[in-house]
């Protein structure tokens, strides 16, 4: 019989494969470790910092080649963390306690993690992980540590997954992913997630259980985990296995199908992207009609400066013309401008530590206050315009006039091309993320001057119900289907259409299918979510009527509590 552990399911489908503990302690390395003379431990600790940080950047180079964007930002954040002179200045003070370079390494980080444990901001929080990897990885370096060879498929599993473990280990030798901490939004997640690696998040001691090359199964939809099945409990899993291939097989016959219901009601699935490249593969491998949401943070980031309105140019191009090649729907792009703040640092960018960055000098905020990030970034999209459809996206918005200034600014990048002699889109539309309380109550007002609304429900949910969603204690408050989020979604859809507007979504939530049919009752005019959930999301729409939507939703509008409504919708055949 297997030990049984319960953790949250955030990829989902099955994995199999044995157990690769992340987290390699170090002690037994550090106590055969024999340091040379002071001066002598210096100069390694600092040679380690230089061939570490190289090595880093090498990896960028190559991901940023393969337009895997996000991983290529989450080691340049680990690079800047090697770069910063306060790292260096550490492992100094501790070398001279210790004498040893290894040990003064991981100490310095230990030490500057724990003050990013301490803060109340969860993002804040989440970089203790990414300095206890870049200390441990710096010291394997020094220690003469080589990866451990992999063979076969493995499930990555570790209360804190450092980042880099699973960025550098290849797609096909990852089955799956467990994760003590209860976060969605650590970096080891996102790249799981971009790599649609099943995982599971939140197990707890349950890491405790399980031993190097246990072999394991993972359900990433219920979040169950069994460790050493016994050959009945394998051989139920491979029956759901099989039903898993063939419900592939079927999702691949929906590809080139339109999202309509019975009754003849479409809407748009579109992707969110970090690259190009992502969009190239949402709409042939996942039959995605167009860009809802193309971060283009990532564009800004992995670099030293602030890239050049051509560079970025060549970027937005691409993704517009990937979407202009769609064969079905509106092959349209929108790309959200930079969503940089606190909590995503960027060495040209100095806007200093905050106490809740998400709550701080971020997005829309800075992009108004500097238009040396903002206006090349704006002509770039206006540009890229030219070779499809695209549109642009303002994030954090909360009122008229933060709007109307970055409408302004839209204005002066087209005079700015006009007078350079530039060809530019005169046709692309302008929207705002609504993704705060703030900008859903207003929406009736705001829809009178948008093209568009995209709901960005991973920060509404959070905002709406103060509710941290990576914190492990509260985690089981955030829901989507609270009464009060829909209340706010469904007033934000009725606000667009009113005004001849539409409106789309781009959260997680998007990617819900039973959330599909509420919104489809709303009036949703474009879901827009990471590309494997298209499938899921499509099938569900077409089984169903719009009147039966709209019955479901009149049923849930009545309904008191987020749970209640959750279980309902689950029980539900459609």
């Amino acid at each position: 019989m297997a030990d049984k552990i319960k953790g949250k399911g955030v990829i989902s489908g099955i994995a199999v494969g044995t157990i690769l503990l992340a987290g390699q302690n170090l002690d037994g390395y550090l106590v055969n470790y024999k340091p040379g003379k002071l001066d002598a431990e210096k100069k390694k600790a600092a040679d380690a910092l230089v061939t570490v940080a190289d090595s880093m950047k090498k990896s960028i180079d190559d991901f940023n080649e393969k337009g895997l964007k996000e991983q290529a930002a989450i080691l340049e954040a680990h690079r800047m963390i090697i770069e910063d002179p306060a790292l260096s200045g550490a492992i100094d003070e501790k070398l001279d306690e210790c004498g040893s370079a290894p040990k003064a390494v991981l100490d310095a980080a230990e030490a500057n993690a724990q003050i990013f444990e301490a803060m109340e901001d969860e993002v804040f929080r989440g970089r203790a992980v990414d300095i206890r990897d870049v200390g441990k990885r710096i010291a394997k370096y020094l220690l003469g540590i080589k990866e451990p060879e992999i063979v076969g498929k493995v499930i990555v599993a570790g209360k804190e997954i450092e980042p880099s473990v699973i960025a550098g280990l290849p797609t096909d030798k990852i089955a799956g992913v467990i994760l003590g901490a209860g976060s969605t939004t650590a970096h080891a997640v996102i790249i799981a997630k971009t790599r649609a690696i099943p995982t599971v998040v939140g197990v707890g001691d349950g890491i405790d259980q399980m031993a190097n090359g246990d072999p394991a199964i993972l359900d990433g939809g219920t979040g169950e985990i069994l460790i050493r099945p016994s050959d009945k409990e394998r051989a139920g899993y491979d029956e759901k296995i099989k039903k898993q291939e063939e419900l592939k097989a079927f999702y691949a016959t929906l590809k080139t199908l339109p999202a309509k219901t019975l009754d003849g009601a479409e809407v748009e699935l579109v992707a969110n992207i970090g690259s190009p490249k992502d969009a190239d593969a949402a709409i042939k491998d996942f039959g995605a009609t167009g860009v809802g949401l193309f971060r283009s943070e990532f564009v800004f980031m992995g670099k030293t400066d602030i890239p050049q309105e051509e560079d970025q140019f060549k970027e937005y191009k691409a993704a517009v013309e990937k979407c202009a090649t769609v064969t079905h729907g509106e092959g349209l792009c929108v790309i959200r401008t930079m969503d940089i703040g606190g909590d995503k640092p960027l060495p040209y960018i100095q806007v200093g530590e905050e106490e809740n960055p998400f709550l701080g000098y971020r997005a829309i905020r800075i992009s108004l206050k500097r238009e040396d990030l903002f206006l090349p970034q704006l002509k770039a999209i206006l540009r890229a315009g030219k070779f499809g459809k695209a549109a642009i996206m303002f994030p954090m918005v909360i009122n008229v006039q933060e709007f109307l200034d970055a409408k302004a600014m839209v204005e002066k990048a087209k005079r700015e091309l006009a007078s350079e002699g530039k060809d530019y889109s005169d046709d692309v539309q302008v929207g705002i993320m609504v993704e705060t309380p703030a900008a859903a109550v207003m929406a009736p007002i705001l829809a009178k001057y948008v093209d568009f609304f995209s709901i960005g429900t991973n920060d509404l949910v959070q905002y709406t119900l103060a509710v941290d969603r990576g914190n492990a204690q509260i985690s089981y408050l955030y829901n989507h289907f609270n009464p009060a989020v829909l209340r706010l979604i469904k007033r934000t859809i009725e606000s667009a259409n009113k005004e001849g507007k539409w409106a789309g979504m781009c959260g997680e939530m998007a990617s819900d299918p039973n959330a599909a049919i509420l919104l489809l009752a709303m009036g949703i005019k474009e879901l827009s979510m990471s590309a494997p959930s298209i499938p899921r999301v499509k099938e569900k729409i077409r089984k169903i009527t719009s009147s039966k939507a709209q019955e479901i939703l009149d049923k849930v509008m009545e309904m008191e509590d987020g749970d209640k409504i959750r279980d309902y919708l689950a029980a539900l055949v459609v």
